[in-house]
């Protein structure tokens, strides 16, 4: 039901319902897990300067959850989040640098 409701909104392009459905399909949360899935929900709402989404993008790349792990995209997608105060892509870099 859940997904319903944010697929309404997302239509809209509310970032945080992009994100929100990233995460149900990251997580296999109501839906069949399907990474490349969220993936494509996080982007959206990334390029809209969702600093979450920003981060787990990061984060996928970073562990390589998904997609082919790429510390120069992980990187990328940290300093994003990073420059709008997300904490733990701050700390990332600090530990990355």
């Amino acid at each position: 039901m859940a997904l319903k409701w944010f697929q309404k909104a997302a239509v809209h392009g509310l970032a945080a319902a992009q994100r929100n459905i990233g995460f149900m399909y990251e997580n296999g949360d109501g839906v069949g897990q399907d990474i490349a899935k969220a993936l494509k929900w996080f982007k959206k709402a990334a390029d809209q300067g969702d600093v979450e989404a920003q981060y787990w993008i990061g984060m996928m790349y970073y562990n390589g959850l998904g997609v082919a792990q790429n510390y120069a995209v992980a990187f990328k997608w940290f300093r994003k989040a990073a420059d709008q105060g997300n904490f733990a892509a701050e700390r990332l870099l600090e530990s990355i640098q």
